[in-house]
């Protein structure tokens, strides 16, 4: 009996150092409703637009941002990738150049 309980407490001991994994988004993960408010002031939401100046897809992003930012890993330029991925690349850019990297529509749409 008495080892039963040292093995139990061991256990309930074990468990309660687990991390516990958060699943709620971060304070400053984007909601997809948040990037296509950017892309409509951006391109007028055409998330496969090429209107050849520099800037590609729903969220304006040059080739080279884009190829900087593992874009290249989806498509050789952003019109030809999907929202979704475009948003993906959207995300690692914004967490190193922050909404500075759309200046003018972030502000329009209220986002810092």
């Amino acid at each position: 009996m008495r080892m039963r309980t040292l093995v139990s407490a061991a256990a309930l001991t074990a468990a309660s150092l687990v991390p516990v994994v958060a699943t709620a988004a971060p304070s400053s993960a984007v909601t997809a409703h948040t990037w296509q408010r950017l892309a409509e002031c951006e391109s007028s939401g055409r998330w496969h637009v090429n209107t050849g100046n520099g800037y590609y897809g729903g969220l304006q992003i040059s080739a080279g941002t884009w190829r900087a930012y593992g874009g290249r890993h989806f498509a050789s330029l952003p019109h030809r990738a999907s929202k979704h991925q475009q948003i993906k690349v959207a995300n690692r850019i914004k967490a190193h150049q922050g909404w500075g990297a759309w200046p003018a529509c972030s502000s329009r749409i209220g986002v810092r």
